[in-house]
């Protein structure tokens, strides 16, 4: 049966795993009732399993069985197995990501399988991408003879600000067949911008960076009626905001655009006393390593001139984050060719323009030739120029994309796998000896 037609036959079963996630959503790098889920969904099948040390994450490895012979042993699950010793350490291998965190966000959607749990969603669609990848587990288990090298699963933890991807990959999980992936695929859904059921490609910058700014203004309190005896932090981070948005216009290339956000704006307790302090925090999306780089060395520069300019002092905390993500113009290709095998050009979209999101897959990108793609989840019949974007508390995404999502997962790994192979030499023939 043809690998798209397969997946919808599990439909059923890849939706009933997105709703029991979505319904107890965790935050952070420790999730354990979704690893349980997760492990139940890849329990009986031929995978090599490790558990995260520092994370609650999930590492499966499927031995092809491609010019193998079928030999490749599934081991069990533990908190630190390593690949065995002849696991063929030469085949070509594929890595294939899922995130599984939530996020800090008060479900207000309504749907049947609504969260339980107070204050957690999964606003970003993460329970998507998890069963996505689940069904497709099944889906490559079922192919394993025809796989031509090694697929690794990586079930990932805290991407949403924990960094989950940088443990992961400091645990081995690039180099968990035995070798270094040669190419690494990620899917991530959109419940807005898009047409529902679209996939979204684009290669090199495909995301933005992702900074943080935490300022603390430091002055000295007084009566609100004598503000000369008193340092006012107030009037100074009010100017601090509007001067940071002045230079993002004024220094920096209108087409290596920086989109700087303040989120968070504090002061005081009460209307006529001057505080002590005033807190902005604010948020850095940056295009490009140069402009991420001069928005570290001037955001400081500015704050610290106009806080003195007050007779004030300034503590100014720049916090990277994460980098760009950029994906493998080649390997871009090659998923946009095998979109179109399975569902036709008409849902391909190649953007022109990064979106101003970040990820922590750029880790993942940054070591390995690989792609990232965009699935829009928007319910059909709902405009998606207007619905709620991820992160809402009334995002929703629509179970209609899990089939095709899977299918897009395992049919990437067996395609790359056989280009992979097709491209390596021929094992030289056995010796013989003479009798």
């Amino acid at each position: 049966m043809p690998i798209a037609a397969d997946a919808r036959e599990m439909q059923g079963d890849i939706a009933r795993l997105r709703h029991d996630l979505h319904r107890e959503p965790e935050i952070g790098l420790h999730l354990p009732r979704t690893q349980e889920k997760v492990l139940k969904a890849l329990d009986g099948l031929p995978y090599e399993i490790t558990l995260g040390k520092d994370t609650t994450s999930v590492t499966a490895v499927l031995r092809g069985g491609a010019n193998r012979g079928d030999s490749g042993a599934s081991a069990p699950a533990d908190s630190g197995a390593s690949a065995p010793a002849d696991s063929g350490a030469s085949a070509p291998a594929v890595l294939l990501r899922a995130d599984m965190d939530g996020l800090p966000v008060q479900e207000k959607t309504g749907v049947g399988y609504t969260s339980t749990i107070d204050g957690a969603m999964h606003a970003c669609g993460h329970d998507l991408h998890t069963s996505m990848l689940a069904g497709a587990a099944t889906l490559l288990a079922e192919r394993r003879h025809r796989l031509a090298g090694d697929v690794v699963l990586m079930f990932q933890p805290g991407e949403e600000g924990f960094d989950g991807a940088s443990y992961m990959i400091r645990e081995g999980v690039l180099d968990a067949p035995g070798r270094r992936v040669d190419a690494a695929y990620g899917m991530h859904v959109f419940s807005s911008l898009e047409p529902h059921g679209t996939f979204c490609t684009k290669p090199g910058v495909m995301l933005s960076a992702s900074d943080g700014l935490v300022v603390t203004v430091l002055g000295a309190g007084g009566h609100g009626s004598t503000p000369h005896a008193a340092k006012d932090p107030v009037t100074a981070a009010a100017e601090m905001v509007t001067a940071l948005q002045v230079m993002v216009t004024r220094q920096f290339n209108m087409f290596d655009p920086v989109v700087l956000s303040v989120g968070v704006l504090q002061a005081g307790t009460k209307r006529n006393v001057i505080p002590e302090t005033a807190r902005i925090e604010a948020t850095i999306r940056t295009f490009s390593d140069e402009s991420r780089q001069r928005m570290m060395d001037s955001v400081p520069r500015l704050l610290q001139g106009i806080a003195a300019a007050h007779g004030l002092d300034v503590d100014v905390d720049y916090q990277q984050e994460y980098p760009l993500t950029i994906t493998d113009e080649d390997e871009t290709h090659t998923a946009e060719n095998v979109i179109a095998g399975l569902f036709g050009e008409s849902r391909l979209s190649r953007w022109a323009t990064p979106l101003g999101g970040s990820e922590d897959f750029s880790r993942v990108l940054a070591e390995v030739p690989g792609t990232f793609i965009g699935l829009s989840a928007v319910p059909p019949g709902t405009d998606h120029a207007t619905s709620p974007f991820n992160h809402s508390p009334y995002a929703t995404f629509d179970d209609g994309v899990l089939a095709d999502g899977a299918a897009l997962y395992a049919e990437l790994a067996i395609s790359r796998l056989a280009s992979l192979a097709a491209q390596s030499p021929a094992p030289a023939p056995a010796a013989t000896v003479a009798s």
